[in-house]
């Protein structure tokens, strides 16, 4: 597992006043968790988005918190959408000798069949799976490969995930992570022949 490290020191601002912190290049952060009470902390803003944009939603890392070092996850993300930028980051402290639950992204691979030669669309069902494991073992993602998705219809269900046997999935079994389903495109032209039948039929009908 990739050691990512960032430098932290503990905040005294609190509240509005916190505004004046991120105007000087600083990025306002909460440490909680495992053996420690909650602490707020100081990132440098440019060093704090530039990795936390590498990370996954399940990446660990370890906050070097004036020396001391905590291994964490991050729970939550307040960003400014208009500026973009981050506000505010949630971290929380994992053991490396307790069992996690968490939830890992899933990360879909490969060309689907499907698409080429029945115009299909694949639809996500799932985009993120809970999982237990020890921190050391939890991975970075899930790969899901769909290039087995040859006709309408055809899915990739959580049963087929293989995964370290160090890792528990905690998803229902037979949950769709991802399906070829037919375009609206081909629904309709599967639906004209009936129509232009119907009206055949009641032609005759007139006669």
């Amino acid at each position: 597992m990739e050691k990512i490290v960032l430098k932290a020191t503990k905040r005294d601002v609190v509240g509005k006043k916190v505004g004046a912190l991120r105007r000087q290049g600083k990025l306002p952060a909460v440490l909680y968790g495992h053996s420690i009470e909650t602490t707020p902390i100081l990132l440098d803003a440019y060093d704090g988005a530039q990795t936390l944009s590498r990370l996954t939603s399940s990446s660990l890392l370890t906050i070097d918190l004036d020396g001391k070092q905590y291994l964490a996850q991050v729970r939550e993300k307040q960003r400014d959408f208009i500026k973009n930028r981050l506000m505010h980051v949630d971290f929380q402290i994992v053991s490396l000798t307790e069992m996690m639950h968490t939830k890992v992204g899933i990360e879909l691979t490969g060309t689907a069949p499907a698409v080429k030669n029945f115009n299909a669309v694949i639809h996500t069902g799932l985009t993120a799976i809970e999982v237990e494991c020890m921190p050391q073992d939890l991975p970075a993602r899930i790969v899901v490969d769909i290039s087995g998705l040859a006709e309408i219809g055809d899915s990739v269900r959580v049963r087929e995930i293989v995964l370290s046997d160090k890792v528990k999935i905690m998803a229902d079994q037979e949950e769709i992570i991802a399906i070829a389903a037919a375009s609206k495109k081909e629904e309709v032209s599967a639906e004209a022949p009936v129509a232009e039948e119907a009206e055949s039929e009641e032609a005759e009908g007139g006669k």
